[in-house]
């Protein structure tokens, strides 16, 4: 216990083998450098065994995926708000996600599989260390609340995602290492009770937003009420989806950005926007409030301008907006070039380029190679903080999971269902923000608003499959989608190959 808390090995949750192969996923590390021991009884060794259930959410590389990268370009390039991008024989397997081409041996579905597990093998053990505490009560379910709400969100990512997964809410006693029911798929069902029970825990027991027994970036009820609802939003449990946004909206904490633009710049302008701005209901914190937890450059210079003249790069031009998602904005939407970098043509004469917010230009469209980017990931190596240690590989760009206009949204949509006339004032209030005018309360109208307003934020895809319409939109754009399949992506070929084949695969893969 002194310097690794090692679970036994379960064959399910493979062995990925990260820094030349010495490593196991399984082996996890000291959660803030304390021992089980002290956890037990010390309030801040407590809390430090919860913060490294956090640093699970800055997984973003080539090894294992959470929210970061490559969680973003599977979700994105599979709806009709984004495309591959780059080069055409560049990162191909994103290529056959944005053609509905998958196949099990895709190497970001187990990249998805594995750090989301890491993530659910990380919080199991902290809510086993903290349910054995002597910490008082307060103080032990408000850390309780953290981890759940973290397994949740896991859960929920990874049911959405492949359907049913293995559950795993404990931590497994050596006799377990390789059980049958570690080894097999429960149902979407099943999951989604682990997900309610664990978001229903942390909205009964973890503080408002603000609360002085709460740090900036964790988890509070705000965040579990609203995720809460979006669970059950996707039941179609509208009166739980309203009572808990009513909820959210009631408890007065949070408030729309006035410009869009600021909501995703690391530094507020003229007090509006920055990292945990007043919309702020859940983001992954980075710089250094994290340490060396920043995120990968992956997520910004991966989706930034590729260069192929010469100049100053911005990174690898993945995951671009598309062209359906530019003629989705309504006239004077001022979400729309917040969102989309729009490359410059060439011009005769001297063409100043495409002049970003902070002054930095690209060139002309033919120094890159595609046409748009998005501009929500783009961090300013001019106007924002550097890397972290001069250490190239971490960025201190925060991701934006759960924003108070998604709330308005999900309380207009259950409102629209429902016959709740107060759901039109909380749309239009999106609405009113992005300098458009006034609609009426319909469940389609909310559901283009959700375009516009969340687009690039890893959620269109799921969403058109909750909305049971993603056949018909992505069929219509020439994507060969094929209904009862592509709403789930396969489990990952490598879990089924070391489940022995218990693991059972997705319908028709």
């Amino acid at each position: 216990m002194k310097n690794k808390i090692k679970l036994y090995t379960i064959l399910l949750l493979t062995t990925v083998l990260i820094n030349s192969c010495k490593k196991s996923y399984l082996e996890v590390d000291p959660q803030g450098q304390i021992t089980e021991t002290l956890a037990l009884k010390d309030p801040d060794a407590a809390a430090k065994l919860v913060g490294g259930v956090y640093s699970t959410l800055y997984f973003g590389g080539f090894d294992k995926t959470t929210v970061g990268f490559l969680w973003v370009l599977a979700n994105d390039v599979a709806s009709d708000d984004a495309d591959k991008g780059s080069t055409p024989g560049d990162f191909s397997d994103l290529g056959l996600i944005d053609n509905f081409n998958p196949n099990p041996n895709i190497f970001i579905f187990n990249n998805i599989w594995v750090g989301h597990f890491s993530g659910i093998v990380s919080a199991n053990k902290a809510i086993d260390i903290l349910g054995k505490s002597t910490l008082d009560a307060t103080t032990k379910n408000r850390l309780l609340g953290e981890a759940r709400f973290l397994r949740g969100l896991y859960y929920f990512n990874l049911v959405r995602f492949f359907g049913g997964v293995p559950k795993l809410i404990s931590v497994p006693l050596p006799s377990e290492g390789n059980s049958a029911a570690l080894n097999t798929r429960a149902t979407a069902a099943e999951i989604y009770a682990v997900i309610l029970s664990d978001f229903q825990f942390a909205a009964d027991n973890l503080p408002l937003v603000g609360d002085p027994s709460t740090q900036t970036g964790r988890a509070n009820k705000g965040a579990a009420q609203s995720y809460l609802a979006k669970v059950y939003m996707y039941q179609r449990n509208w009166q739980k989806v309203l009572d808990l946004t009513t909820a959210v909206v009631n408890s007065g904490k949070y408030s729309l950005v006035s410009d869009y633009n600021f909501i995703f710049r690391e530094k507020p302008v003229g007090g509006q926007g920055g990292t945990n701005n007043s919309e702020s209901i859940f983001e992954v914190q980075t710089g250094i409030n994290v340490g060396a937890n920043a995120v990968s450059p992956l997520f910004s210079n991966g989706q930034g301008a590729r260069s192929r003249g010469g100049w100053n790069d911005l990174g690898f031009g993945l995951n671009t907006p598309s062209q359906d998602l530019a003629n989705a904005y309504e006239a004077g939407d001022t979400r729309k070039n917040a969102t989309i970098i729009f490359v410059q043509p060439t011009l005769p004469g001297n063409s100043p380029g495409t002049i970003l917010w902070d002054g930095f230009r690209i060139p002309t469209k033919d120094s890159v190679e595609n046409d748009r980017y998005s501009y929500k990931p783009y961090h300013s190596a001019i106007a924002e903080s550097p890397q972290l240690d001069n250490n190239k590989d971490t960025k201190p760009k925060n991701i934006r999971l759960m924003r108070y206009a998604e709330v308005l949204l999900m309380y207009a949509e259950a409102s629209a269902m429902l016959g709740n006339a107060d759901g039109l004032n909380k749309l239009n209030m999106v609405r009113s923000r992005a300098n458009l005018p006034a609609t009426t309360l319909t469940q389609a109208n909310v559901w283009k608003e959700r375009r516009t307003e969340l687009a690039m934020e890893e959620d269109r895809f799921l969403d058109l499959v909750r909305q049971g319409r993603a056949g018909v939109v992505l069929r219509a754009l020439g994507k060969p989608f094929v209904d009862g399949k592509h709403e789930l992506f396969p489990i990952p070929q490598a879990q089924i190959d070391l489940s022995g084949g218990r693991l059972i695969q997705n319908p028709n893969y």
